[in-house]
């Protein structure tokens, strides 16, 4: 199972990325109003993060560096709490198959997160994080290729677990398939498309948990 982090596995955004966002716009464009959660939301699904801050807000190398700053600041305060029932999920599974992880944070960030949420109970077996390289993170199939290489498995043997579109897209670049992750919050926009796009879409985390490992 390959797992995405920020809203699939934890409740990131609410908690950090989205304060961290409000932080950035009264800091460096205290001229525009900042989005709210939904709005936010939106701009992970597309265009992307680094899409929309250098595309829409114009920022420059340097302005980016200042935002990963602020961003790693308010991540270095706190750790997202875990969905309820992913910690228990995540054991299970992990008698079975091999977890991984691909995400838009940082790997040292996702590393203490499951360390905190889990009590030290699950240790994803390869995490890929947040690289500035686009031919390395989401929606690029890289770090897809690259777990089935280490870990020796085929196509046929991995599904993704995603909440936004990049992870759609990469797991249909990598011809895996791609379970929807709807359980983080409702905006209909985003929820038609998983619906429409996923190989399977779970309201909840019960309903993943029934489906990869239910009799």
């Amino acid at each position: 199972m390959i797992l995405d982090h920020d809203d699939t596995v934890a409740e990131s955004s609410r908690a950090i990325h989205h304060p961290a966002h409000r932080e950035v716009m009264r800091l460096m464009r205290p001229e525009l109003r900042p989005l709210d959660f939904d709005e936010w939301m939106l701009k992970n699904f597309e265009p992307g993060v680094m899409e929309y801050l250098q595309g829409e807000l114009g920022m420059d190398t340097a302005e980016i560096q200042v935002e990963h700053g602020i961003w790693r600041s308010f991540s270095a305060r706190q750790d997202a709490p875990f969905f309820d029932g992913v910690v228990e999920l995540l054991e299970e599974f992990a008698i079975h198959g091999s977890i991984a992880v691909v995400s838009h944070s940082e790997v040292d960030v996702i590393e203490r997160n499951y360390a905190f949420a889990s009590q030290g109970r699950v240790k994803p077996d390869l995490i890929y994080g947040w690289d500035f390289d686009p031919k390395r993170r989401k929606p690029s199939p890289w770090p897809v290729h690259e777990i089935l290489r280490r870990l020796g498995l085929s196509e046929k043997e991995v599904i993704v677990v995603d909440d936004l579109k990049p992870g759609v897209e990469m797991a249909r670049e990598a011809g895996v398939a791609i379970a929807g992750a709807g359980w983080a919050y409702d905006i209909p926009r985003i929820r038609s498309y998983m619906r429409a796009m996923c190989d399977f879409y779970f309201d909840t985390v019960a309903a993943l948990h029934s489906h990869l490992l239910g009799d």
